[in-house]
């Protein structure tokens, strides 16, 4: 191999080495999902190479029906777009980098090889409810709990029972006397309230409602129901004073 070669050879590797484009993913793991937004900021950092034409870089985002356009600082650094999703569980992750050598040509690569998946963490479910017991029922008080699930298309619970609220003897009582009228499984679309309906037999009781769905983020949930009259109780009346012997009437 004559010197020229070599040195043809050497130059050429060092031009192309010259004329990359890093890319550095800079999107959180994890976002809150938040289905009334529905949106979510996607964020890399970008530097490039001295080869590489000032200006010629173009970034988008990939895993969407179309691609994301990510918009940079003015310095070019910095870029961030917009990722919208409804009811799902993750997003997908992926940057295309475009950009144009000095005098040679266009050079496009995808950051990282495979989409990176960010997790939409659902928000939590109701924790407690209170149903009203202040109209008379022979047969007892009926009253639900809703749910919204915001991360699934659509969500199955497929069971629930009732636990005591406490180990208290009254609380383990008036959990018996509570009965669930909901058949299983109950479909529940995304963000659509869905009711597990309840019956107590007691106009003033407590217990927890314990749900299992086939969301894998939230297979299990307990929601304390109270049973109670919102009527205020009246007031117990002040016992009479009762005069003592030998006390002189006025």
């Amino acid at each position: 191999m004559s010197k020229w070669t070599l040195f043809t050879g050497v130059a050429g590797l060092l031009v192309l080495g010259g004329c990359d484009v890093q890319v550095h993913d800079e999107t959180p793991s994890t976002y809150a999902a938040n289905q009334e937004v529905g949106m979510y900021e996607l964020k890399a950092t970008v530097s490039r190479d001295a080869l590489v034409t000032p200006g010629s870089v173009y970034l988008f985002a990939l895993g969407a029906p179309k691609r994301i356009s990510m918009e940079p600082d003015k310095q070019g650094t910095e870029w961030h777009g917009i990722f919208s999703a409804r009811c799902r569980s993750t997003i997908p992750v992926q940057f295309q980098v475009i950009w144009k050598r000095q005098g040679l040509s266009t050079g496009s690569k995808l950051v990282p090889d495979k989409p990176r998946m960010v997790t939409l963490t659902p928000p939590p479910l109701t924790k407690e409810v209170t149903i009203d017991t202040s109209a008379k029922s022979a047969k007892g008080w009926e009253g639900a709990a809703a749910y919204k699930f915001v991360t699934a298309e659509h969500t199955q619970i497929v069971g629930a029972h009732i636990e005591p609220a406490s180990q208290d003897p009254a609380d383990i009582a008036a959990a018996k006397q509570i009965t669930i009228d909901s058949s299983f499984p109950v479909d529940a679309p995304c963000n659509v309230p869905t009711e597990v309906r309840m019956t107590s037999k007691l106009a003033k009781a407590q217990a927890n409602l314990v749900i299992d769905t086939d969301l894998a983020a939230i297979p299990h949930w307990q929601t304390k129901v109270v049973f109670a009259s919102s009527n205020p109780e009246p007031a117990a009346p002040a016992p009479k004073s009762v005069p003592k012997k030998g006390a002189k009437k006025k």
